[in-house]
């Protein structure tokens, strides 16, 4: 019977499909939820404490020009827009490397460093006595410990969680806002009444909270199969446990087409994001002087970005594949509008309503920016995908504000500033749009090479199953003879 034609046809599907111990260990299933909503709040917390003191450095702004600032000194604003931009920029200029310590020593070991190093930093920025040491102190320290600290919390939500992923970022990045809503008023009352020395010594406990946090970033256990075969010692990289990455940096996600052209069409759209976070509460205070409470506007992009990013989180999780991408083209489109349309408001209230509409896309485009990265490139290059697009993004956003900056010293408003801050996100936008239909011929292509390859393995069957028909035949035919 070893010798029979069918024997030899599965012998040749055997050496094709290579041994079952050869197969590189899956990562376990989603949870989809169980300890999983736990990590889900820390990583909300961790979005909340990173991006809510980020986005409230309008509030820390102006603080410091009255604090640092002097008569004489023509390009203060310039010099102090560095700060907060700095900080913002190193968050996502150190996300790379983020993604690189993550796949060695896992999102937990990561996250807790990470938030050790920013609570170092922000309280070493309470001790300084002129603008200069904030660079270092809250621009680099502070910030490379809260990226530190961010960039695990988006990658081990796609452990635990797959179908209700969209949600889930939905929530986590709805955290932020959630504290951008609240942290302008808290730092406003901190500041008139301690200082922004002990302001910044109470924004020490979001720190340190954060920290305890970053414990809860549990790796999920391996199956029993990939303990048998080796695969608990593999890698640390939370849930999953592949086998060790042969480069630290993994260039080759920039081969997916549809990848690279995303991460260039990101950070072309967020040259001018960042600008009015920065000097929004600096041109209220110019253009509207009489108005009281007037960290109200960051409110509105905070209570409308949480919004955004819990609904369009969810309506993410009901489009298909890579079209999400459109998802974040009409987002860039309201933000880019919405920033032109800031200088032209010539009421209050018609600010109030920009920064809502500015707010509800601004979640929409963060919520969504990991669920796309998963689609892209899938669960195991996800950890890189992320921090070299984040990385990227570090450029325009350290750049953006201090040429607002520039200009509103050279000027003497922030009207062109804000013209040019919506040209950014039209063009990104437009680049964006290429993207589901660069992906979708690249499956065609893939689906098309796999269709002839299978084809080639029937026709090698085929032949190996006539070959071995003739050999029995022969042998019959001797027999006889």
């Amino acid at each position: 019977p070893s010798n029979s034609p069918e024997a030899a046809v599965e012998k040749v599907e055997v050496e094709l499909a290579g041994p079952a111990d050869a197969e590189p260990h899956e990562p376990p299933e989603p949870p989809e939820g169980g300890w999983g909503w736990l990590v889900m709040l820390a990583a909300m917390w961790c979005n909340g404490s990173v991006f809510g003191i980020q986005n409230a450095c309008g509030v820390l702004f102006v603080s410091m020009l009255k604090t640092f600032g002097s008569k004489d000194d023509d390009k203060m604003v310039f010099k102090t827009a560095w700060v907060g931009s700095l900080s913002m920029g190193m968050i996502f200029f150190c996300c790379p490397i983020v993604s690189v310590f993550t796949d060695l020593f896992g999102c937990r070991k990561t996250a807790v460093m990470g938030a050790a190093v920013g609570f170092v930093g922000l309280m070493s920025s309470s001790f300084v006595s002129s603008i200069e040491p904030l660079y270092l102190t809250y621009g680099i320290i502070f910030a490379c410990g809260c990226s530190f600290a961010y960039q695990p919390s988006l990658v081990i939500l796609g452990h635990y969680f797959k179908k209700r992923l969209g949600l889930v970022n939905g929530i986590v990045t709805a955290g932020s806002s959630v504290f951008t809503i609240l942290l302008p008023l808290l730092l406003r009352v901190l500041i008139d009444s301690v200082g922004l020395f002990h302001t910044l010594r109470v924004l020490c406990i979001f720190m340190f909270v954060l920290f305890l946090a970053g414990f809860t970033y549990r790796p999920l256990a391996t199956s029993t199969k990939d303990k048998e075969s080796g695969g608990s010692g593999s890698s640390l990289f939370s849930r999953r446990k592949f086998s060790p990455p042969k480069k630290i940096f993994n260039f080759a996600i920039f081969k997916v087409t549809a990848y690279a052209v995303w991460a260039v069409g990101i950070p072309l759209a967020l040259f001018g994001y960042f600008v009015p976070y920065v000097h929004l509460m600096k041109h209220v205070n110019e253009r509207f002087q009489d108005e009281k409470n007037k960290e109200v506007v960051l409110m509105c992009i905070g209570i409308t970005s949480g919004v955004g990013r819990l609904l369009f989180g969810r309506i993410a999780d009901y489009v298909p594949g890579v079209k999400k991408v459109y998802l974040q083209v009409l987002s860039f489109f309201f933000i880019g509008l919405m920033s032109m349309m800031i200088p032209l408001c010539s009421i209050f209230g018609a600010l109030i309503a920009v920064c809502l509409v500015m707010g509800l896309f601004d979640g929409c485009f963060i919520s969504i920016m990991a669920p796309i990265a998963f689609e892209l490139v899938g669960a195991q290059d996800v950890s890189q995908a992320i921090g070299f697009l984040l990385g990227f993004m570090s450029i325009p956003m350290t750049v953006g504000p201090p040429i607002a900056g520039l200009l509103r010293d050279k000027l003497g408003s922030y009207d062109a500033a804000f013209y040019l801050a919506g040209v950014p996100p039209l063009i990104g936008g437009a680049v964006l749009c290429f993207i589901p239909w660069i992906h979708s011929k690249k499956q065609r292509e893939i689906s098309k090479a796999t269709g002839k390859e299978k084809m080639e393995k029937m026709l090698e069957n085929q032949n190996s199953l006539l070959s071995s028909s003739s050999g029995v035949f022969k042998k019959e035919s001797d027999s006889i003879i």
